[in-house]
């Protein structure tokens, strides 16, 4: 409708918005990634071209990524892992460090922080706190946890867990399960999420940074990549079977100190502690002792036996015997050391065993003759302990 001149015309709402909107032609609507530098694999410099970023670029494209996501700055020569490591992930994300200490056979885990974790209580929040597991192996025989922080989706852990007895075997073929759970106190505590790292990308002594999303459990063994990992349990399995029947199945690790004393004429062997030891009761745990026995004994006086630790599969002994024996008798012996579980009114249960001697093989003969070779000195070796019976323990007594 025209108006006449000189009269001011009336535009409605929906007329003045398309005016404003739409001045001009329509524009392609440009895309996210024309925000953010792109590098290409080989791409050096020149020109502008893909490995470039845009000359057009906002000040906030060419800010570090670090200052963008809010992330915290690792401890001087700490080495950092980190992806996808915002704060909208669904179920969160976990901060921690890792350091393995060859000379100690421990495994430092450290438990900083989570961010953003999904809330499982009714108020909108959670009573978070960290498991954590070493696979393959039984869960109550490794199994560390921390604290529970109270109503929090942003928890703040900052404790230290370890492990000890941890080897050089552990480290290139064990993973590090880490579980967010949340605790109920009424019902079953909750699965929040979880990580699984591979010790093999641990350096000794070299601690590593974290700061990774937590993802969800595996679903079902028909899932793709529940399968892709049973094939590869398979394969190690069957490589393991290809390399001989004499592989024994592992039961456990224990901690032994060996010292000659030149002064007492004499052998000092010390029961410090034992670790992951498998179950064989039925709450899960074992009540566990250890007994040595010095081979050949005729007079049938070489045993020892240590104190019963209840309810535990990592107990400390920190008890010392001494066998009363010249260096050179003591070349020709053989030192049995076997875990038993105890039980009340029934047979003793065996847990696993070692022998060192010069009939020994790999760590335990290595720490036998260095015994040998440096008197005086007290010398500590975690080993192996296996589900073979010594022979010469096999008729002995569980008592």
């Amino acid at each position: 409708m025209r108006g006449r001149r000189g009269d001011r015309m009336a535009i409605n709402i929906q007329e003045h918005m398309a005016i404003n909107v739409c001045p001009g032609p329509i524009r392609p609507i440009r895309q996210i990634s024309d925000y953010f530098p792109r590098r290409g694999p080989g791409l050096e410099g020149g020109g502008g071209g893909f490995g470039e970023a845009p000359a057009h670029l906002a000040p906030l494209a060419l800010a570090p990524p670090a200052a963008l996501l809010g992330a915290t700055t690792p401890e001087e020569g700490a080495e950092v892992d980190s992806y996808d490591s915002d704060d909208t992930t669904a179920l969160g994300t976990l901060e921690f460090d890792l350091l393995y200490d060859q000379a100690s056979c421990t495994l430092h885990c450290s438990i900083l922080r989570a961010k953003g974790l999904k809330p499982m209580d009714f108020n909108g929040l959670a009573d978070p706190y960290v498991k954590l597991h070493l696979l393959p192996g039984a869960c109550k025989a490794n199994k560390l946890k921390t604290k529970t922080q109270r109503n929090t989706l942003n928890p703040v852990w900052n404790e230290d867990l370890t492990y000890s007895g941890i080897t050089v075997d552990d480290i290139t073929h064990k993973v590090l399960r880490i579980s967010v759970c949340d605790e109920d106190k009424l019902s079953h505590n909750e699965f929040i999420g979880e990580i699984r790292v591979p010790l093999r990308r641990l350096k000794p002594s070299q601690k590593k940074h974290f700061n990774i999303c937590l993802e969800r459990q595996l679903a079902s063994p028909s899932s793709m990549s529940a399968a892709l990992r049973g094939i590869s349990c398979y394969l190690k399995e069957l490589e393991q079977a290809e390399q001989g029947p004499g592989l024994l199945e592992e039961r456990g690790r224990i901690l032994l100190s060996l010292s000659y004393s030149s002064r007492r004429r004499g052998l000092l062997v010390g029961i410090l502690r034992c670790a992951h030891l498998a179950a064989m009761d039925v709450n899960g745990y074992s009540d566990p002792y250890v007994k040595t026995y010095l081979r050949p004994d005729v007079d049938k006086k070489s045993k020892h036996k240590t104190r019963v630790k209840k309810k535990t599969l990592n107990p400390e002994f920190n008890e010392e015997f001494f066998y009363d024996m010249e260096l050179s008798t003591l070349a020709t012996k053989t030192l049995e050391v076997t875990v038993w579980d105890y039980d009340i009114g029934k047979s003793n249960d065996f847990i696993g065993g070692v022998s060192l001697g010069p009939g020994a093989r790999g760590e335990a003969r290595k720490h036998w003759s260095d015994c040998l070779q440096q008197p005086d000195a007290a010398l500590e070796r975690w080993h192996t302990l296996t589900s073979q019976l010594p022979p010469a323990a096999g008729a002995l007594p569980s008592a």
